[in-house]
């Protein structure tokens, strides 16, 4: 029988996995009561089978890739389900959470009996001739994930205790998403004092390296900001015993939830951001 994996929910790393996994051989189940027109279409092209939460507890993997904010729901969601099964499917945790929350979504898989994960996913969604994106795994159980290699993901275990891989996923997108953060940032408050052209230049001249990355960074990030606010929120909960670290990324979190909004409002924000890159010459 093929290995059977649950990945919760069907987004974009979650059905990008999916498609690999069932490229692979793999029977891939996940939930899609109560889910878009667009996630329902997105989990058809991806081989995603729909389930119920009892479907989803029989399977031999769970893979939780939400935004951070339905971590923890969805294990108490399916924790009783589990529960009520001989078989207990390996359940990975794969969200941007501290390693507090991290420790939260185990305890409530451990009251089901069932082995758990902490994951978490750097990198992309797998496609075409990209690099594939590396899921860092740790905890006691770690070893159980093993077979999800034979099935086509780049596994890396983390000699460590649950909260590890958590740890990892903080310090990493802290630094990746907090340095986009800071771009936009400044950047916006050039272009509302009038020196955008001025602060362009000097970066093409003195951090070329930096607006060449800015350039890629802002404008993807404009699609993504609303999902990343609680992960913002996460990694300032990590940094708690750091006062001053933890305010920077409380404040990143505020910088992302408002350009969210101006992203599905006006886009005034966006449009600033976009005409300081537009000075490239090339229309980007």
């Amino acid at each position: 029988m093929p290995v059977s994996i649950a990945i919760i929910a069907p987004g974009a790393m979650g059905s990008a996995v999916a498609a690999r996994l069932a490229r692979n051989g793999a029977r891939v189940l996940t939930l899609l009561d109560g889910r878009s027109e667009r996630s329902r279409e997105r989990a058809a092209q991806a081989g995603m089978k729909d389930s119920s939460p009892a479907g989803i507890a029989a399977a031999d993997f769970i893979l939780s890739i939400v935004p951070p904010a339905q971590a923890l729901s969805l294990a108490q969601a399916l924790a009783p389900h589990i529960a009520a099964t001989a078989h207990k499917p390996v359940y990975i945790d794969c969200n941007a959470l501290s390693p507090t929350t991290k420790q939260q979504v185990g305890d409530v898989l451990a009251s089901a009996a069932c082995p758990f994960i902490d994951g978490t996913i750097i990198g992309l969604p797998p496609r075409g001739d990209a690099p594939d994106p590396r899921f860092h795994l740790a905890g006691p159980d770690r070893e159980k994930a093993l077979p999800l290699a034979d099935a086509g993901l780049n596994i890396r275990m983390i000699d460590g205790p649950v909260g590890a891989a958590a740890a990892l996923k903080m310090c990493y997108a802290g630094i990746n998403k907090g340095m986009t953060a800071l771009g936009a940032a400044m950047i916006l408050a050039a272009q509302r004092e009038g020196a955008g052209s001025q602060l362009h230049q000097e970066m093409a001249e003195s951090l070329p390296h930096v607006l060449t990355n800015y350039r890629r960074a802002i404008p993807d990030m404009y699609g993504k900001a609303y999902r990343w606010v609680d992960e913002m929120r996460e990694i300032a909960a990590f940094l708690h015993e750091d006062e001053a670290a933890a305010m920077i990324f409380e404040g990143a979190a505020r910088l992302y939830r408002r350009l969210a909004d101006d992203v599905a409002g006006q886009g005034e924000e966006r449009d600033m951001l976009s005409a300081f890159f537009a000075q490239d010459g090339d229309g980007r």
